[in-house]
């Protein structure tokens, strides 16, 4: 019996497993979810109260809403993310543009002088409304765990960079001087003409006030401001693409989206080095050799203890400053509200848009555990979906992101508090690595072990022939052998091949092989399906690629050797499952940090039909391709490419294709070729679109007015299974303080953080804020609460703050902001406000 057919007797022999041995929950808790579309958080918070909203996907704290802000804190549930962040980019050439005007940033002691210029937590108060955001003065997140690890030397630096305006122009103005320039009548002048800084500011969203208080500071210096206000799409052409040296811009305002920060050592080589990205912005880029040696080092894990790179990293964080191509401003909070009674995970990281186990968390509570099924309505801000097929998807398609992720099985789950993976479908993991390298473990579902040397066994695949459609051996490609620093073992558990798509179709090895074999095709010249786009992840992936070899398949066993190092022997594991299992993309975000290691899945006989479709040049899976011959990218949700793809569905279910058989044949019969096809046109005929997946939820329908998803019945592993990750260890909060406050008085309170009866430590709280609510149930003021020791903080209100109540019962609310925790402890005290 062949393997494909012993897949297919499989198939027709499965058992629905929507509940376990003893009628256990399984999968998803809850039957359905449906997506609609809400503008705002502030008609979010509306629907949410009426009962009409269940949850609102996260959404960025602004000033425009502070009263939205309150009503959220006081009537509902709702956690918090840090996932993105703001900065100020400076163009390095110089010190005179091609043209022969200066460019003062050009002398890094300038651009470090910015940082005593701009007052961080004024942005906070004044764009924020003082609580929407918290300061931020490196490339690494304020609540990873890094941070955490050397938060005295951060906080020493901190203070060391806090806001000194006085110092600031006294740096710019010796600098200037030495640069030619002269100050006359409060302007700079260089060569008998004002020093003009172009300074490009983005529009849709708060950096536009954040750019003109930057521009009043620099105008006060001295400076002419020309303030260019854009878009995205405007700016890119003048920040981006162009030579620096051509002075298209001085300084634009940067936004960045956050990934999980494990290890954020490599953030210093992309945002300060010239191998960040392959930009001319970049490539201008000449950091202090001290600065340069360190960065490449902590990037490359150029280090053997973790003490060593403990050196390292305090050493970059002032090199950082230093050079300050980029001046860091703040890291935006977001708020995810939902109703009481229910319950999920969100990664304080990344939020719940990029939180891969909110799927398998969502529930409903009972008194004491989650309660099976009931609908969850879910509101997000736009749910307009871009083109998605299983090759190609939009990063910047957030809602079809978060949508999707309900529909996808992964090998591990990453947990969104640590950013360490789980095993989900993968049983366990060896990692071997060489002696000498930095590689720890944390969970035992991995081993580590070190040893000499690893050498690459000679049946291993380590390339791809596109003409014959096979794989090269090592035995081929290097004779001579090849040696590689780590090699893992993944194994499959035997009921791995016993899970169903969505369609009904049984997971085969076959679906596996073919996104691995699609790393390599899609970038060859000789394949059908060529895509010059695909080329620069292959080099990448064959600069570190080092071979694959399948020790058994039943259950699936294999090895895979990498010249790649990461910190995490979990890590090392992820990226190793992910190659051998039905990805049939991976993104590489960055040029540093390893691929992004889960994407979307699907079944191979859905990414076929693909195939057929762009080998004929009808249609494409990317867009790059799709622009260059001038025809459609292919979108299995909606649109005009569907009825094409159902044409290929049905030449294939006639001719029972087999994609790259002379490999994939040996794993695929005809007779499951057919089967498969059937499953997909039904699945078509009865729910409109071709999006086939693995996960706990399948997408039912889609329209312009809302998504609905609902529960996989056929979905293996307990429901269970990750209610760990929605449980904290929450500290408690108190405040003491006046039962009376005058009215246009000074007064203060003091707030106690105890967890477990014991008053925290200051390093294990981010920061604490708080929010003055008049007897109107408005919000009067709003600001951080200053440290006094341990476990303790000091509420003082001005004036300024008090003289905005009115007579009546106030509030102080006190929330406590947690590194690593989206939940926020939080304490009200009330008082009575009197005229004095």
């Amino acid at each position: 019996m062949t393997r494909g057919r012993l897949g297919l007797v499989i198939l027709l022999a499965f058992v629905t497993l929507g509940t376990g041995a003893q009628g256990e929950r399984t999968g998803a808790w809850v039957d359905q979810v449906i997506f609609s579309e809400v503008p705002d958080l502030a008609a979010a918070v509306d629907l949410l109260l009426a009962g009409e909203l269940d949850l609102y996907v996260d959404h960025f704290l602004s000033p425009a809403n502070p009263q939205v802000l309150s009503t959220v804190v006081q009537n509902l549930p709702y956690q918090v993310s840090y996932s993105v962040y703001f900065e100020l980019t400076f163009n390095p050439a110089g010190p005179e543009f091609a043209d022969g005007r200066l460019n003062p940033f050009s002398v890094p002691t300038i651009r470090e002088a910015m940082n005593w210029l701009i007052d961080r937590e004024y942005i906070v108060d004044s764009v924020f409304g003082g609580i929407g955001a918290i300061p931020r003065y490196f490339p690494i997140h304020p609540g990873s765990p890094d941070y955490q690890r050397y938060i005295e030397t951060c906080r020493a630096l901190e203070r060391e960079y806090a806001p000194d305006p006085a110092r600031a122009r006294a740096v710019i103005t010796r600098e200037m001087r030495a640069l030619g320039a002269e100050l006359v009548d409060g302007i700079w002048h260089y060569h008998g003409q004002p020093v003009e800084i172009i300074f490009l500011i983005r529009v849709e969203d708060q950096r536009r006030e954040i750019g003109d208080y930057v521009a009043d500071l620099l105008e006060d210096v001295g400076f002419v401001v020309r303030r260019e206000y854009k878009t995205a799409h405007e700016a890119s052409p003048c920040w981006l693409f162009p030579d620096p040296a051509e002075g298209c811009f001085h300084i634009y305002t940067g936004g960045w989206l956050s990934e999980f920060p494990r290890h954020t050592g490599e953030e210093f080589e992309f945002f300060y080095l010239p191998e960040g990205l392959p930009s001319p912005l970049w490539q201008g880029y000449r950091p202090a050799p001290e600065f340069d040696e360190v960065a490449r080092r902590l990037a490359r894990l150029d280090f053997t203890t973790l003490e060593e790179r403990g050196e390292l990293f305090r050493q970059v964080l002032r090199f950082a400053l230093e050079d300050s191509v980029r001046v860091w401003l703040v890291h935006l909070r977001r708020v995810t509200p939902y109703r009481s009674g229910l319950q999920l995970s969100v990664s304080p990281y990344v939020g719940l848009r990029y939180t891969w186990a909110w799927p398998l968390t969502l529930q409903w509570q009972g008194e004491d555990r989650p309660v099976p099924g009931g609908t969850v309505t879910v509101g997000i801000s736009t749910l307009s979906l871009n083109r998605w097929n299983a090759v190609w998807y939009s990063v910047h398609d957030g809602a079809g992101r978060f949508v999707l992720k309900g529909t996808v099985d992964l090998p591990l789950l990453q947990d969104p508090r640590t950013g360490l993976y789980w095993p989900q479908r993968v049983e366990r993991a060896e990692v071997v690595t060489q002696e000498g390298l930095p590689v720890v473990k944390t969970l035992d579902w991995v081993t580590l072990e070190f040893v000499p040397e690893i050498r690459v066994p000679k049946d291993a695949w380590v390339d791809w022939d596109a003409a014959a459609q096979r794989f090269i051996t090592a035995g081929e490609k290097f004779p001579e052998g090849l040696t590689a620093p780590t090699k893992v073992t993944v194994h499959y558990p035997l009921e791995f091949f016993t899970t169903h798509w969505h369609d009904g179709s049984c997971m085969s090895l076959a679906d596996c092989l073919l996104g691995f074999i699609m790393l390599f095709d899609r970038a060859e010249p000789d394949s059908p399906i060529y895509d010059e786009s695909a080329t620069r992840g292959l080099e990448w992936l064959l600069g570190n690629f080092r071979g694959l070899r399948i020790l058994g398949w039943d259950p699936l066993v294999f090895e895979v050797y990498r010249d790649l190092v990461e910190l995490d022997a979990e890590l090392l594991a992820a990226y190793a499952a992910a190659l051998l299992y039905p990805f049939h993309q991976q993104h590489r975000p960055r040029p540093n940090p390893g691929p992004r290691v889960l994407e979307f899945t699907a079944p191979w006989h859905s990414v076929a039909i693909g195939i057929l479709a762009e080998a004929a040049g009808e249609l494409t899976f990317t867009p790059q391709k799709a622009r260059d011959l001038g025809v459609e990218q292919m979108n299995y949700l909606s649109g005009p490419t569907l009825p094409i793809l159902e044409r290929y569905l049905r030449q294939a279910l006639e001719q029972s294709f087999i994609p790259y058989a002379p490999t994939l044949g040996e794993y695929i019969t005809q007779e499951e070729a057919r089967q498969r096809y059937q499953n997909l046109l039904s699945w078509y005929e009865e729910h409109g679109h071709l999006w086939v997946g693995n996960g706990p939820f399948y997408l039912d329908s889609l329209g312009e007015e809302q998504v609905v998803l609902k529960r996989f019945p056929d979905y293996p592993g307990p429901a269970d299974k990750w209610l760990f990750l929605t449980q904290w260890d929450l500290p408690q909060v108190e405040i003491r303080g006046p039962e009376r406050v005058t009215i246009g008085g000074r007064t203060g309170f003091l707030v106690d953080v105890r967890r477990n009866g014991e008053l925290m430590p200051m390093d294990e709280v981010l920061e604490v804020r708080y929010l003055l609510i008049g007897a109107d149930g408005e919000v009067v003021a709003a600001g951080l609460a200053q440290p006094l020791t341990a476990g303790q903080w000091q509420v003082t209100l001005g004036p300024e703050a008090t003289e905005n109540l009115s007579q009546g019962e106030g509030k102080l609310i006190v929330l406590v902001f947690l590194p690593g925790c989206p939940e926020v402890p939080q304490a009200t005290h009330t008082f009575q406000a009197v005229t004095g």
